[in-house]
């Protein structure tokens, strides 16, 4: 399992164990009022029920005897203690089992009964005990109020359990239920990523060959092989890696490597391929290259990351370079490294107009750039690091360097 996999696994199951968790409180509490409404709406139609019966029904001329009956066949099965009061809320009967004797001081008082709709209350009494009194306003055949019937019930130990257990079941339901959802999604989102991280790659790989592509089309129309495209961007990135560049600003020193003159697309063939040096006037259309590179890249969308490369890799840290003349740590950081890596590149590698130079003719060279050229620190960690670099990828075939970089590019850009 790769680590956006653990990520994935470790985010969805610690939301679903913290849903499940939360999901209990209110779920445990929910069951439990439910429990205590099947109760109450089992007292009250066993209550309206018997009520209904002649010999029960507390109204006309035998309202009284009939209300003590109805009251002493309530209690025990439904009720420790039950009460039956006239329309007028006046007490007609009232009956208790021994335990309605002993919680019967403990309970709350209330008033004369006058509600229109039945209800109950739930009570806790010193031991943990716990009451429910239930409110059952009576009525006769014209659905007029005839009387109310008030019943209190110990819920005993075994229902209190039963109780508990049906809550505690209900909210483990509920909590594995939230579990199982984060692990359907699991696959879905793995799926999902999957899906966006392979469209991502080939974006960025159609963005990376179209920076090969021109990176190669402009080496060629300066009569180089290409090569050193691929050069210079390793070297510059194995210097940047050691100075700690990454993520981001190691994409756009690899962009700008490939891209640094991109903008000699614009000079004209008697400049660019003069096999002489150049007069002022030529050097001044041939600096304009780098103008050029940066009104083609810019806008760019992705391949705009080499901009700052394109518009520095021609400044000095001593502030003689161009086009701006920038000096000092003004010169983006990205630029500063580029510069080194295509100088060592220049002197170290063979060209149709040069023999190779030697690595400590080289290194003699630019040294003595440092504070002039070149940013003194950066020269120091490239000095530490340049006969590895030499013997890498100095004498490298076009083909050669270009593996060095697809692995330097296939490890900053994550493909």
């Amino acid at each position: 399992m790769n680590s956006f996999k653990r990520k994935v696994a470790f985010g969805i199951s610690s939301v679903s164990v913290v849903l499940a968790c939360l999901s209990i409180p209110p779920v445990w509490w929910l069951a439990r009022e439910n429990a205590e409404d099947s109760i109450v709406s089992m007292a009250v139609e066993e209550s309206r029920r018997l009520l209904r019966h002649d010999a029960f029904r507390p109204e006309g001329a035998q309202a009284l005897p009939h209300a003590q009956a109805a009251a002493r066949a309530l209690v025990g099965g439904l009720f420790d203690i039950t009460e039956i009061y006239s329309a007028e809320g006046v007490l007609m009967a009232e009956d208790m089992t021994s335990t309605g004797h002993t919680i019967e001081k403990e309970i709350a008082p209330h008033g004369p009964p006058a509600y229109q709709f039945p209800f109950y209350e739930s009570q806790r009494l010193p031991g943990d005990r716990w009451v429910l009194r239930v409110f059952v306003p009576l009525r006769g055949d014209n659905q007029a109020i005839s009387g109310y019937l008030e019943g209190v019930r110990l819920v005993p130990d075994w229902q209190r359990e039963q109780m508990r257990s049906e809550a505690l079941r209900v909210a483990l339901m509920v909590a594995l239920a939230a579990l199982l959802c984060g692990a359907a999604l699991y696959p879905v989102m793995i799926r999902l990523f999957a899906d966006n991280q392979r469209k991502t790659r080939e974006v960025l790989e159609s963005h990376i060959s179209m920076m090969e592509a021109l990176g190669r089309a402009i080496a060629r129309r300066d009569s180089d092989t290409g090569a050193h495209n691929y050069r210079v961007a390793w070297i510059a990135a194995t210097l940047g890696e050691a100075v700690g560049l990454h993520g981001s600003r190691m994409q756009e020193l690899i962009a700008g490597s490939f891209l640094h003159d991109v903008g000699k697309i614009g000079i004209p063939d008697a400049i660019l391929l003069k096999p002489g040096r150049l007069n002022e006037d030529e050097m001044l259309v041939m600096r304009t290259h780098v103008g050029l590179g940066e009104d083609i890249v810019t806008g760019a969308g992705w391949l705009e990351g080499g901009r700052a490369v394109v518009a520095g890799h021609h400044e000095k840290w001593d502030g003689t370079g161009y086009p701006r003349g920038l000096a000092g740590e003004d010169i983006p950081l990205v630029a500063r490294i580029f510069a080194l890596a295509d100088v060592f590149d220049a002197l170290c590698a063979r060209r149709p107009y040069k023999e190779p130079m030697p690595l400590e003719a080289a290194m003699q060279v630019v040294t003595e750039g440092s504070g002039k050229h070149f940013d003194p620190h950066l020269l120091k960690v490239f000095s530490a690091q340049s006969q590895h670099i030499h013997a890498t990828i100095i004498n490298t075939s076009e083909e050669q360097a270009r593996t060095l970089l697809e692995v330097m590019v296939r490890k900053h850009f994550s493909l």
